[in-house]
């Protein structure tokens, strides 16, 4: 009775080793197909000078400049610091690649805000390093294109409440994003100095170029984050006025267009923004869309105040479904 049982776990076993081969075979081998079938698709989409790029260096230039400012690319760690930058967001390609189609439409309404303030048009750049031209909020809180606190946004004349954060609306943050960096340059008298600040603090830059003795943000020792910072602005730099370059191919349909719109102008209290919405033609959707600043579904206005709000048009009035109004 013993042997028998010893034989009939035997033979289970063999059993057991046999189906996990088969199976382990036919995972292996659908795994290849699928890798095949991949790569296949990789080829027809990548021409042969796409693939040949993505097996290559990335040439850095011999020259540039930020905000008029020379980079001092003869020296060594400069170039491989901008380097490194220009690699890590050339290969990050999903989200380089939807930030760089996000320019078409959002470098267009702060170029003059920044023109109009005096701001040098590379800061543009910085933009795009802190908020891939979204409207996102960090985990220190820090929200919009700009990425301004609310103490800071206060500061710089945002308004910021239960109903209204100005730090979502992009024109009004570009306005103090444009007065903290001259405050900057006043303090510094250098704009990548102001660049860098803008991440580290006005006080630690101040505090760096005392105690190491050193004007230039080059030769500044700092804080990993902000070491970094000035050269991923130069990396995006780099890319966004040459993105075929760096490997970024985007037809001309694939590039954001502006949005279009009217503006409306709010002199009275709105009680519900979704009856707003459909008495302006749109939905509440949109109006939250192209108005991410409304932070609630009514609107305050006080007396001798107003708001300028945004009212999809053209091709961006258009809806899924049909306008209707409250029953």
């Amino acid at each position: 009775m013993r042997t028998r049982n010893i034989l009939l776990a035997c033979g289970l076993a063999i059993i057991l080793i046999g189906v996990t081969a088969a199976v382990t075979y036919s995972l292996a081998q659908s795994n290849d197909e699928q890798l095949e079938e991949y790569q296949g698709t990789d080829r027809e989409y990548l021409s042969f000078d796409q693939i040949d790029h993505l097996t290559h260096d990335i040439e850095l230039p011999e020259s540039m400049t930020f905000c008029g400012e020379e980079v001092p690319l003869d020296l060594f760690f400069v170039r491989e610091r901008l380097e490194r930058e220009l690699i890590i967001n050339t290969y990050r390609h999903s989200t380089t690649l939807l930030t760089l189609k996000r320019t078409t439409r959002w470098f267009p309404v702060m170029e003059p805000i920044m023109e109009q303030y005096g701001l040098p048009e590379d800061f543009k750049y910085l933009a795009m390093i802190e908020s891939e031209l979204t409207n996102a909020v960090s985990s220190s809180k820090a929200v919009g294109f700009w990425q301004f606190l609310e103490s800071t946004g206060k500061e710089f004349g945002l308004e910021i409440n239960k109903e209204v954060d100005m730090r979502y609306n992009v024109e009004k943050e570009t306005v103090a994003a444009c007065k903290y960096l001259k405050e900057s340059y006043r303090k510094f008298g250098s704009w990548t100095a102001s660049a860098a600040a803008y991440n580290g603090g006005n006080s630690r830059i101040s505090r760096t170029i005392e105690e190491q003795r050193v004007d230039s943000y080059y030769d500044m020792r700092l804080a990993e984050e902000t070491q970094r910072y000035v050269f991923r602005i130069l990396a995006l730099k780099l890319i966004t006025e040459n993105p075929e370059k760096y490997g970024f191919q985007i037809g001309d349909n694939g590039w954001y267009q502006p949005f279009e719109y009217n503006i409306v102008t709010v002199t009275e209290s709105i009680p519900n923004l979704i009856d707003f919405a459909y008495e302006q033609g749109t939905n509440y959707k949109m109006l939250k869309y192209f108005n991410p600043w409304l932070r609630s579904n009514s609107l305050t206005v006080s007396a001798g105040k107003s708001y300028d709000i945004k009212v999809p048009a053209g091709k961006f009035a258009k809806t899924h479904k049909p306008m209707r109004s409250k029953e």
